[in-house]
Order: C-alpha cells, then structure tokens, then sequence
C-alpha cells in the first residue's frame, strides 16, 4: 500500500524532474497570489477602519443646513447634556496651503478643534503639547501637526517651535509648531503621500476670529458604546428643536458609524472578487496537473499494461495516479504557502506595518481548494489509465 500510495508515485514524479518542477510550480503561484491578494485585501479594511477610527469617525456629526441656523455654544452645550453623549465639541475644517520658513509648501486640511480633542480624535503626542484650554481662550496662534508633515517641511520629526504660515479664507497668519503627533496608524499618509493631504490643528477659536465666523461648522460627539446611534440622533434633533423652535429639521445629523460599516463592506466585497479572480489560478494549475497526468497515463501504457497482466485491479491504478496528482498538488501549497509567508512578511517590512501578515485560516482554505482541485483534475487521468486493456497496452509499445 505503501508502494502504491507514495513509492510509486515519487519515483514518477522524479523522472521527468523538469515537467513536474513547473506544475508544482503552477500550483504555488496559484495559492502564493491568492493569499496575498487576500492579506493585501485584509490589510488595507485594516488601515482604513483604523485611520476612520483615528479621526473620530464613530459618532455623530451635526452641522446646520443653512447659515441662518445656530450652532454655537447652546447648542453644544445642549449637545454634550444629553444621555449617551460622552464628549462633544466643535469642529471648523478649511483647506490651506502650509508655508513653511524655508520655503517649502504642502496641501493642508486646517481642523478647528477644542481642547478635549483627545477624548473623540485619536492623537498620540510624539513633541511637543497638545492644544491647551489657554490657547482656547486667548486665540493663540498655536498649531499641532503630524510626523509626515514636519518631516516634509522640516526634514525631520520634532518640529516644536518651528514657524508656519497658514491662509485660512484669504486670511494669513503665522502658527507655533506646538506638538507633533501620530494621528491613528499613519498608513494612508505614508501608502498614498501626496494623494492624502496633511491634517493641522489649531484652536478652533482661532479659526473663528480669523475668519469671522459666528457659528461652527459642525460638532462632532462620541457616544457610548452602548448607546444606539440612530436614538442618539433623534435625541438631539429633538433638543436642538426644542431649544430653537425655528430650526426644525434644519440640522443635518449624521451616522458616521454606518457610514464606515458601509465602506468595511465595499472593502470586503472588493476584496472577496480580487480573491475569486486570482482562484483563478488555482484552476489553471489543476488543469496543468491534468495535462501532465495525460501524458505520463500515454508515456507509461507499457508500464500499466504490465501491471494489470499481473493482477493489478482498476483501484490500484487509480490510487497510484490520483496519489501522484495529490503529491504534485500538497508540494505546490507547500511552496506556495513559504512563498507567500516570505512576500507578505517584505511588504509588511516595506510598509512599516505588522497587520500586514498572512491569514492562517486563508492559507488553511486554499491548500484545501488546491489539494481538492488536485483530486478533481487527477481523477480523469488516473479513470483512464484504470480503463486501459493490458494487451492493447503491451502491444502498444
């Protein structure tokens, strides 16, 4: 059985070294871009939940349809009253050139923010200091910016106390570098560079003065985690219409919880249909391994013959091909699965990342598919030589 079952086949297999080197070769390319395209897919839902997360994008939003409508500090005090509402605060965002000293400029989205920032952004302070409630108070002309920023315009990280100059609504002023800070997992910044535009933040009030601004943009609040959103909503909505009777449904409110559960779909589905393509290969590969079989059944029909003429039954054919087509295939997964590991681990190293790895269950799934496809395309090969007549087979020849 033993012979059969792998003897045989491996002194087959080692026969025609060249041919059964590249279907085995086939094989684990097959599984190798499966399992990457399925880490790369894993990886990238990965970056972007965190980086959504890192810029506080689980709560609600509220802005005013129109600018007759009142969003200032009643409001945002009524806001942060209400039950499930952890923390609130304003919001302005404006597009700005960053100028800085040396003369260098970079495309910048100026965020407006409080204080109590911390408590719904996730900003890790790497220099420096975060935005203080006296620069709230006193409109200081103080800024917070992230390592990709300060290394492109200043050639390295800690930038604290350096000058830039920022035009907000045609308004220029000169901001402190204050801190510097890591703003969620940086990796769309560092994947996508200038495609993604640097983030500053700056005391919201000092938006407000420089612009003139009587209303905020928007408040953004995170809730409880227990706390229903789509409720949540209605509170407010409910409030802010109780406290100005002529703003019914005036306030845009929005879900930016669904709105990211709608996006990790797409990523999902996206990702699923780039996996599905590349099982494309893994097809091509048992096809392959069925081509190869064909031609060792029609290079081997002396071999067969002699062995059905000394007793050998249709079983024992067929095991000893379906084994060699097996043994092709788990030594394709094999490499295709070191393959991958090694890839997924360079371009985890390239990208300065550790989610980037390969997923045990994707690896454990594909070989599975591959060995099975190794069955499927093996078994018509090794039928055909079960099926052969031994005189016909010995005269063949």
């Amino acid at each position: 059985m033993l012979e059969q079952m792998l003897i045989y086949p491996l002194k087959n297999i080692m026969r025609k070294k060249g041919r059964s080197f590249i279907t085995i070769l086939g094989v684990a390319i097959g599984v190798c871009s499966v399992i990457i395209i399925n880490s790369i897919g894993v990886f990238g839902t990965t970056a972007v939940n965190t980086e959504i997360e890192s810029l506080g994008l689980g709560g609600l939003t509220i802005a005013a349809k129109n600018s007759s409508i009142p969003l200032g500090r009643d409001e945002l005090n009524t806001i942060k009253s209400i039950d499930g509402v952890i923390s609130a605060m304003p919001v302005f965002a404006e597009n700005s050139e960053a100028l800085s000293s040396f003369g260098k400029s970079e495309n910048s989205i100026i965020w407006g923010i409080d204080s109590n920032a911390k408590d719904i952004v996730s900003l890790k302070t790497v220099y420096g200091r975060d935005i203080s409630r006296s620069d709230i108070v006193n409109n200081a002309c103080v800024c917070v910016v992230d390592q990709t920023f300060a290394r492109n315009m200043f050639g390295k990280d800690n930038a604290v106390g350096h000058m830039i100059t920022l035009t907000i609504k045609g308004n220029t002023q000169d901001f402190k570098i204050a801190g510097v800070i890591k703003t969620g997992s940086g990796l769309l910044q560092s994947a996508m560079g200038s495609y993604v535009p640097n983030f500053i933040y700056v005391p919201y009030t000092t938006v407000q003065h420089l612009t003139g601004a009587a209303s905020y943009n928007q408040i953004i609040t995170k809730a409880d985690s227990c706390t229903d959103l789509s409720v949540l909503s209605r509170a407010i909505e409910k409030k802010l219409t109780a406290l100005n009777s002529e703003s019914k449904e005036s306030y845009k409110i929005t879900n930016l919880a669904k709105q990211k559960e709608s996006l990790t779909n797409i990523l999902s589905i996206v990702t699923s249909i780039l996996s599905a393509v590349s099982a494309v290969s893994l097809i091509v590969a048992g096809l392959s391994i069925m081509t190869v079989m064909l031609v060792s059944v029609g290079e081997r029909k002396r071999e067969i013959g002699i062995k059905k003429a000394i007793g050998a039954g249709r079983a024992v054919i067929v095991r000893e091909f379906l084994s060699e087509a097996l043994i092709l295939s788990f030594t394709g997964c094999i490499l295709g699965a070191v393959m991958s590991f090694f890839m997924v681990l360079a371009g985890g190293m390239l990208v300065n990342s550790s989610s980037l790895s390969a997923d045990l269950k994707t690896v454990i799934v594909t070989c599975i598919i591959s060995l099975l496809s190794g069955v499927v395309f093996g078994g018509y090969p090794a039928l055909k030589a079960s099926k052969l007549n031994p005189a016909n087979s010995l005269r063949s020849l």
